[in-house]
């Protein structure tokens, strides 16, 4: 073997060694100069979203004033089900999955459930009540000032007041369709106090229902511009156990000229009758 080569062999290994160690490192920066480039454009998104700014009135509190919907099926059943003739599956709103029920009230629920199609109170057009005018598959708009909220519902057009000028419930009170509620603010939080309700209501289309000792306590929350969390914790000793909580998410209507359209069922049985007709004679 000539041993001049010998040098030589080895001079050429090192080189593509060499080179191949450079290709290595070309090829790495060609790989990450892209990603570093793209972390640099996703910086400014993230800040934004950080720093979004929710609505607020005047003095400084949230302000949810806007027409509102929830998009769960929340109403055809608040407990987890499957799909049934008149509803679809749902994974349900209530955390821990099922409602305490005490024993005599959930045969009640039974009895409810089984007559839905003709003893639901939506269905003859009745108030919808609280909770349940949260999750009902229609809109609502709020209107908000420093001292209350009015929270109309495009079903029936009922109408609720939520106080927040610092007065309790009163003393000798009726017993509402809607209660009585008092509200106050835990920094961006409106805590509602929800009391004096009749019990001709409803808490969805299931048959999950509530005496007249129903007290709730809600929460509402902005998760950003145009979504609010809205939870809920139900209290009844009359028909449960112990209190229970549901959660919803709640999204801002932003169509042009999205508005809420009557929607008052009770009156269809007379629409034959108006307008008046002329005697015919």
């Amino acid at each position: 073997m000539n041993t001049q080569s010998i040098p030589y062999a080895l001079h050429r290994r090192g080189l593509s060694i060499s080179l191949l160690l450079l290709s290595s490192v070309l090829m790495s920066s060609l790989v990450t100069a892209p990603v570093q480039a793209a972390g640099k454009k996703s910086a400014p998104a993230a800040t934004a979203k950080t720093d979004q700014k929710i609505p607020r009135l005047a003095n400084g509190k949230p302000d949810f004033s806007g027409i509102w919907q929830t998009t769960s099926a929340a109403d055809y059943d608040l407990e987890p089900h499957s799909n049934r003739k008149d509803a679809p599956p749902s994974a349900g709103i209530v955390d821990g999955g099922e409602i305490p029920y005490l024993p005599k009230a959930l045969e009640q629920k039974k009895k409810n459930f089984e007559a839905r199609a003709t003893d639901d109170p939506a269905l003859k057009g009745y108030t919808l009540g609280v909770p349940r005018g949260i999750y009902y598959p229609e809109p609502f708009q709020i209107f908000q000032r420093d001292k209350d909220l009015f929270l109309v519902h495009q079903f029936g057009h009922s109408v609720r007041t939520i106080y927040t000028n610092k007065t309790d419930h009163p003393e000798d009170p009726n017993d509402w369709w809607l209660g009585d509620s008092r509200g106050h603010w835990d920094g961006d939080t409106l805590v509602v106090d929800v009391r004096h309700f009749n019990d001709k209501t409803w808490l969805d289309h299931a048959g999950n229902f509530h005496s007249d000792a129903l007290h709730i306590v809600e929460k509402w929350q902005f998760l950003d511009n145009n979504t609010i969390a809205y939870n809920a914790t139900i209290e009844d000793p009359n028909v449960f156990s112990r209190p229970w909580t549901i959660n919803v998410v709640l999204y801002r209507h932003r169509e042009k000229n999205f508005q809420l359209i009557e929607d008052y069922r009770y009156t269809l049985d007379y629409d034959q009758y108006y307008p008046p007709k002329p005697d015919k004679k």
